[in-house]
């Protein structure tokens, strides 16, 4: 099951944001910048910008989530992302023995097709199992005749084995990962990943991530979600079509 965690964010963002926004626009020094920045005028300023489309200053603060429940499908979603910083579990030093994986919902639904799938990862994590235990055996023997006692060949041979069994490892293969983006490339990840023509998995994670971000900087994102959600849809032929239903969904998240 997919879980967000927001793990950090940038002290007091909305002020953050609206003290950039405030040097731009007025003759404020650098001492004076966080200066009678109320709440009614960090908010007033922060939907300055949202109204005129200035988004440099929303550069200034960024947010670090936690995600986990995903699969390697998408993940190598998310990480086509490029303006953010990731972490990721590795499969070149982390065991996947017996590793979890995630089921799509359509998969899920149909008993015969659930069955099968999860026959085939049965037979996937056997396969890693062996293909690890081979590579073991024959790492430790280079390892052990090149002088290195048999506790820690056997150490490092299976941390060398590894490398090359995950090649086995699934889409499905259940991942985890630290992301940090800042608010412009936040806004940017929404636009594209709340839409409903995103991949199921990504857009639980772009909704969950909203939802957490709105819990800490309501103004600055409550103009944030699917491109339909503030204009028209951008997808052409290939619209969902549910543009009312889209836009009363993230009115009642926010």
């Amino acid at each position: 099951m997919v879980k967000v965690t927001l793990i950090s964010h940038t002290p007091n963002p909305e002020a953050t944001v609206a003290a950039a926004a405030k040097l731009c626009y007025s003759p404020s020094t650098i001492e004076t910048i966080m200066d009678g920045l109320t709440p009614e005028k960090t908010a007033s300023f922060v939907e300055m910008l949202s109204e005129i489309g200035h988004e440099s200053p929303i550069e200034h603060v960024s947010f670090t989530f936690g995600v986990e429940g995903i699969s390697r499908a998408c993940s190598h979603q998310l990480v086509r992302h490029r303006i953010a910083s990731y972490s990721q579990k590795s499969q070149r030093y982390v065991s996947e023995d017996s590793f979890e994986y995630v089921i799509p919902p359509e998969v899920e639904a149909i008993p015969e097709a659930k069955e099968e799938f999860i026959r085939q990862m049965e037979a996937i994590d056997e396969g890693y199992k062996r293909l690890a235990n081979l590579l073991t055996e024959q790492h430790k023997k280079v390892f052990i005749s090149e002088g290195l006692e048999e506790k820690e060949a056997e150490k490092r041979a299976k941390k060398k084995a590894f490398e090359d069994a995950r090649f086995l490892l699934p889409n499905a293969c259940e991942t985890k990962i630290v992301v940090t983006m800042n608010a412009r490339s936040l806004m940017n990840f929404f636009r594209h990943r709340c839409c409903n023509r995103a991949q199921w998995e990504i857009k639980e994670v772009a909704d969950q991530m909203l939802s957490l971000v709105l819990g800490v900087a309501p103004n600055l994102f409550k103009n944030a979600g699917p491109s339909c959600v503030s204009g028209g849809c951008p997808e052409g032929k290939m619209t969902c079509g549910k543009i009312k239903e889209v836009r009363e969904f993230y009115k009642e998240m926010k």
